[in-house]
């Protein structure tokens, strides 16, 4: 599933928002609890004006008597409103917080399940933007806007039944342009969602550009596209910055028109409420109560569409991390009881990725336990596909067959089969941490004995001791500071130090010169017969040492048999063995030549 498909429903939304809160839902209860008290005690503020104005208006008592208990009560109320905002902020950050780092880490291990039929469809930078920037919007709309719903809601709750209470039609009065902020909030609220979805996924797609390029930036000058890849950039950040532009006019309209209403509604209070008291129809007091009620409810009701419009980003975020969760990883059957080990039977193999075409046909090879075979074969013949599905990055079909001692391989623990493995690749991925660290990705306990033993079957311990700081030099991003033959042989390391059952060998001598190639290879020969080697290469001189070679092209096995044999027979690899050793004559003998020359002049 392609993550910029198209998102769930917005019941899916809710559902998912209920979930996640789940663990934290106590805290959340809390502090809804403690900014009702605190509403209260703002909405007793008002109430005690009211009787405090009419007392003097009245003469009931003196204005001592009146003022200052009065005062006392109010800078009392402000105070345990004070309180319950503080109790109320504090247990909602921690509720949304414990969250969202649940939340991170759910979505990280998610993906490091993923299958890679998923990663190899997906944008990464598109990912990230997932696991950040949507991350980062609902963890404001958790933290704030939630208890803010509540909060309002319980602001209408309290103070509408208090105006009716008071006076009918001073009530009628302070409400009518509620129904008009309230539905011009729904309005701005439908309008900008497809908004925040646009923007964020255009922020996306900047984020994407902007990882492909610092990932590839040597590529990119070498090839001289930085003016092109500056203006590919360019076309993004202002897809970006005009919507994020549309969506500020559209917040500034609202906001705008919004406040153009509420001071419309306080006007008609200040008014009519001016008009009634003259009239005799309600007090001073009342007028203040109704006056300090709506200033106390309007502005919060007003600002409903703000928490309306996080809402519906919160909804895109959910809907787009929703998405990546809802994508199935791979399965995991129960750890077996022995080693995966034995022989390796593949039996009429056909696979293809997705709709293209079939990269292996009905292939079918036996490779017997503590061997050493080659798989030779120009590129795109589906040699490192068979590698693939062996250590079960992919799954095959039901009518293909692969055995692992005698075991069908999809009925196998996955991570049992990959512990198995050690694989090097022909550009291997180094972190960007020290060289021991690397190494010993395989096998985290190892000593630093075993370390340096299996940096000298790979033939790399005299270039790290020559590092400024030996096995602690930090390698960059990528193994960026090492050449490509110092890549390839620390990986060949770390896979020697995790000894595994099966060691495959992905073209990984491509970047290492002939002498080089013949000691790691001394190395792997002290292997031989305790653990299957599996060798994948284009340099003919790395097949001597497999005891068999398995000859692949366009998917299809077209020879097998001994290095001796196949070049006895009339076939490719005899012909492309005649072909290399010619190269190889003359190369010899054009060195020769320009070396006597040298000697000569």
């Amino acid at each position: 599933m392609n993550p910029t498909e198209s998102s769930p429903t917005s019941e899916s939304h809710r559902r998912t928002l209920w979930e996640i809160t789940r663990g934290q839902r106590v805290r959340y209860v809390a502090a809804i609890v403690v900014m009702a008290v605190g509403t209260i005690f703002l909405l007793l503020v008002p109430y005690i004006l009211k009787v405090t104005l009419d007392a003097i208006a009245e003469q009931r008592a003196g204005l001592r008597d009146v003022l200052i208990p009065a005062a006392l009560a109010i800078v009392g109320c402000h105070a345990l409103h004070g309180l319950f905002t503080y109790l109320r902020g504090r247990w909602s950050a921690q509720a949304s917080e414990g969250i969202i780092r649940q939340l991170r880490h759910e979505l990280f291990a998610h993906l490091e399940r993923l299958p890679c039929s998923y990663h190899d469809t997906a944008d990464t930078g598109d990912l990230v933007q997932r696991c950040s920037s949507d991350v980062e919007t609902l963890r404001v709309f958790l933290s704030a806007q939630i208890v803010e719903i509540a909060r309002v809601s319980l602001f209408l709750l309290v103070a509408i039944p208090i105006m009716l209470w008071q006076n009918l039609w001073m009530s009628a009065l302070s409400l009518a342009l509620f129904p008009l902020i309230i539905t011009f909030a729904l309005l701005f609220f439908r309008k900008v969602r497809s908004l925040f979805e646009k923007v964020d996924e255009a922020e996306a797609r900047m984020t994407t550009t902007l990882q492909e390029n610092l990932t590839g930036i040597r590529v990119v000058r070498a090839f001289a596209q930085q003016d092109h890849e500056t203006r590919k950039f360019g076309g993004r950040n202002d897809e970006f910055r005009d919507l994020e532009y549309r969506l500020f006019i559209s917040l500034a309209n609202y906001w705008t028109f919004s406040d153009i209403i509420v001071f419309a509604q306080i006007g008609l209070v200040l008014i009519g409420g001016a008009y009634y008291v003259q009239q005799g129809a309600i007090s001073l007091g009342t007028w203040m109560l109704f006056f300090w009620l709506l200033r106390t409810i309007i502005w919060p009701v007003r600002h409903f569409g703000r928490v309306l419009a996080d809402a519906g980003k919160a909804s895109v975020s959910i809907g787009r991390i929703r998405e990546i969760l809802a994508v199935p990883p791979e399965s995991e059957e129960p750890r077996p009881e022995q080693p995966v080990a034995g022989d390796i039977e593949v039996r009429n193999l056909t696979f293809s990725y997705g709709r293209n075409q079939p990269a292996l046909r009905d292939l079918s090879l036996t490779i017997r336990e503590g061997e050493t075979v080659a798989l030779l074969g120009p590129p795109g013949a589906g040699k490192s596909t068979l590698v693939n599905l062996l250590v079960r990055l992919y799954d095959y079909g039901d009518d293909s067959t692969i055995r692992i001692g005698g075991r069908e391989l999809k009925t196998i623990n996955r991570s049992a089969v990959r512990e198995a493995f050690g694989m090097v690749l022909q550009d291997p991925f180094l972190y960007s941490k020290t060289v021991r660290e690397n190494v010993m990705l395989g096998h985290s306990s190892a000593a630093d004995h075993e370390v340096e033993e299996s940096a000298r079957s790979a033939d790399i311990h005299d270039n790290i001791v020559e590092f400024e700081h030996g096995y602690d030099t930090m390698v960059g991003e990528r193994g960026v500071t090492l050449s490509g033959g110092q890549r390839q042989r620390l990986a060949i390391a770390r896979a020697l130090l995790k000894d595994p059952q099966f060691l495959v060998l992905d073209d990984s001598l491509s970047a290492v010169d002939t002498k080089t190639e013949a000691r790691i290879f001394e190395a792997l020969a002290r292997r031989r017969g305790r653990h299957t080697t599996i060798l994948i290469a284009h340099r003919l001189s790395s097949t001597r040492l497999a005891d068999r070679i398995f000859v692949i092209d366009h998917g299809r096995l077209i020879q097998e048999g001994t290095h001796d044999d196949l070049i006895a027979a009339d076939g490719p690899y005899a012909r492309l063995w005649a072909i290399q050793g010619r190269l190889d004559e003359e190369i010899q003998h054009d060195v020769a030549q320009s070396s006597g020359s040298g000697s000569l002049s």
